[in-house]
C-alpha cells in the first residue's frame, strides 16, 4: 500500500508593511493575505524580532489615526497571531545583505524559516538578496494570484 503524500503548507514571512496595510485597509490583499493565515491556508514565519516589530510599528500613532484599533485591540490580535506563528531558530544571521538594516530581520526569518517567500510591499527591498537564497519576493496580490486563486 502507498503511503498517502499531503502538500507541505506554503511557507511565507510577512513583512511588516504588509500587516500594517492589513490593519490600514480591510479590503485589501493584505487584508486577505492575513485571513488566510488565521484560516491555516499557510504558515506564517517570523522571529521574536520580527514579531516585535509588527507591534511597535502597528502600534505607532500615525497608523493608528488611520486603522482605528487602539493598543489593547492589537495586543489580542498578536496573541491570538503568535498561536499561528512558526518561529524558527536563528543559529546565524545572514547580514548584512540589504541596504536596509531594519529588513535584515525578514531576510534572517526567510532563511532561518525555510520560507518559500518574502511579502512585501517594498518588493525592491529585499532584491536581490532574497533571491541568492532561492526565496521569491512577492507583493500579497501577486501572492494571492499565484498561490491561492482557485
Amino acid at each position: 500500500m502507498s503511503e498517502l503524500r499531503y502538500p507541505s503548507p506554503v511557507r511565507l514571512v510577512l513583512d511588516t508593511s504588509v500587516l500594517v496595510a492589513a490593519f490600514r485597509s480591510p479590503n485589501g490583499g493584505s487584508r486577505r493575505l492575513l485571513n488566510l493565515a488565521l484560516q491555516l491556508r499557510f504558515e506564517v514565519i517570523a522571529t521574536a524580532n520580527l514579531y516585535f516589530e509588527y507591534e511597535t510599528v502597528l502600534k505607532r500613532s500615525v497608523h493608528a489615526q488611520v486603522h482605528g484599533y487602539s493598543d489593547a485591540e492589537i495586543d489580542r490580535f498578536l496573541l491570538l497571531f503568535a498561536g499561528f506563528v512558526k518561529k524558527p531558530k536563528v543559529y546565524y544571521q545572514v547580514r548584512p545583505q540589504l541596504s536596509d538594516p531594519e529588513d535584515e530581520m525578514v531576510l534572517d526569518a526567510a532563511v532561518s524559516g525555510h520560507a518559500e517567500a518574502i511579502v512585501t510591499h517594498n518588493i525592491s527591498d529585499f532584491l536581490p538578496a532574497a533571491n541568492d537564497f532561492g526565496i521569491q519576493v512577492a507583493t500579497p496580490g501577486r501572492i494571492l494570484k499565484e498561490r491561492f486563486s482557485s
